[in-house]
């Protein structure tokens, strides 16, 4: 297997109780941070950090402008602005117009992130309602990274795993309670 230096899930709707699932069981020792973009309503709310800062004993934090990613942190993007992956492999926060109806969009993070770590990238597409993280995959393919997606039989909103399946050879297709494992062993 690959060495992942970083793992980003995308997902919207019906995602974050597959991420409730997962987290538990991600090992404590993850030598990558792992950086989460989810659909969210604008506006302030910390709420889903501390829902999934309680599920497991890694560092869960929103994401600040230029902040350094770190191993074994998990980083969930804020509401309303794009995240990207700069060179030096810190954020960068972006308001331009929403893509897919969606700011924060998976694509461009998918996207950034392929740039700055080619094949050692690893993508998870969880449940969703719009097709945004098909073009991110597809740029992960191309840059040889690996990408996951939820077998869309289990997502409790299939068409954004379906759609991504349909315009992308997955290196896995995977049910909740089979990723945690994968995760765990990208790191060793």
């Amino acid at each position: 297997m690959k060495n992942c230096e970083a793992l980003v899930i995308g997902g919207s709707a019906g995602s974050l109780d597959v991420l409730l699932k997962v987290l538990p069981d991600i090992d404590l020792l993850l030598p990558f941070p792992i950086i989460i973009v989810l659909h969210r309503k604008p506006g302030k709310d910390s709420m889903l950090t501390q829902l999934l800062s309680a599920k497991t004993l890694l560092k869960v934090k929103e994401l600040e402008e230029k902040e350094k990613l770190t191993p074994a942190h998990i980083y969930i993007a804020p509401p309303n602005y794009h995240v990207l992956i700069e060179n030096n492999k810190t954020f960068s926060l972006d308001a331009s117009e929403k893509i897919n109806f969606s700011r924060p969009s998976i694509d461009v993070t998918f996207e950034s992130a392929s740039d700055v770590y080619s094949e050692n990238l690893v993508c998870l597409l969880l449940s969703g309602a719009n097709s945004d993280g098909t073009k991110g995959v597809q740029k992960v393919k191309e840059n040889n990274g690996i990408v996951i997606i939820q077998n869309p039989a289990s997502a409790i909103v299939p068409f954004m795993p379906e759609y991504a399946l349909e315009h992308c050879n997955a290196d896995a297709i995977l049910n909740a309670d089979e990723m945690a494992n994968y995760i765990n062993q990208l790191g060793k």
